[in-house]
């Protein structure tokens, strides 16, 4: 390789590692693990993680709201919050996977959640069941297209809320 062509090769390094690395380093790569103690509604939960109350977001979905406090109750909210309570009951471990942004304008914590004794993917489960729409909010993309496919699949079948709720 002549000088010229290193050159430009450690020129683009020098820009394109940064970026990388800042990219890299808002993603957690250790195992964290929590305990549900409440779901407040089909997206949000209240978990225990290291000892310490958190309340997450569930990224990539949007469930109806239930407890807003400027909108009303919406259609298929209950049984959604009714839905992630019946996957998450109080004691459950989960295993908690984050993305690029760590919280939410309101301070929660944005996670994917597993269940560990099954490995069951939460935040999939309420797509793929009709009881949630998709929601993507950049950068936290990693699991968007399972997330699109689980609610096509949803709607084509009229699952949960795609039968109960018009519009």
């Amino acid at each position: 390789m002549n000088s010229a062509i290193r050159r430009t090769w450690f020129s683009l390094s020098l820009l394109v590692l940064p970026i990388l690395g800042s990219c890299a380093e808002n993603r957690t790569s250790e195992v964290q693990i929590g305990i549900v103690a409440d779901v407040i509604d089909g997206d949000t939960v209240d978990l225990t993680i290291a000892g310490h109350s958190q309340r997450v977001r569930l990224i990539g979905i949007d469930t109806p709201e239930t407890k807003h406090p400027e909108k009303p109750v919406q259609c298929f909210g209950p049984e959604a919050t009714r839905f992630t309570a019946s996957l998450l009951a109080k004691g459950t471990e989960v295993r908690i996977e984050r993305d690029a942004e760590a919280r939410d304008s309101y301070d929660r914590l944005l996670v994917y959640l597993f269940r560990t004794s099954d490995n069951l993917f939460v935040n999939l489960q309420i797509v793929q069941q009709g009881f949630a729409r998709v929601l993507t909010i950049e950068p936290n993309t990693t699991y968007m297209g399972e997330f699109v496919t689980a609610a096509r699949d949803a709607r084509v079948n009229n699952r949960g809320l795609w039968n109960e709720c018009q519009g």
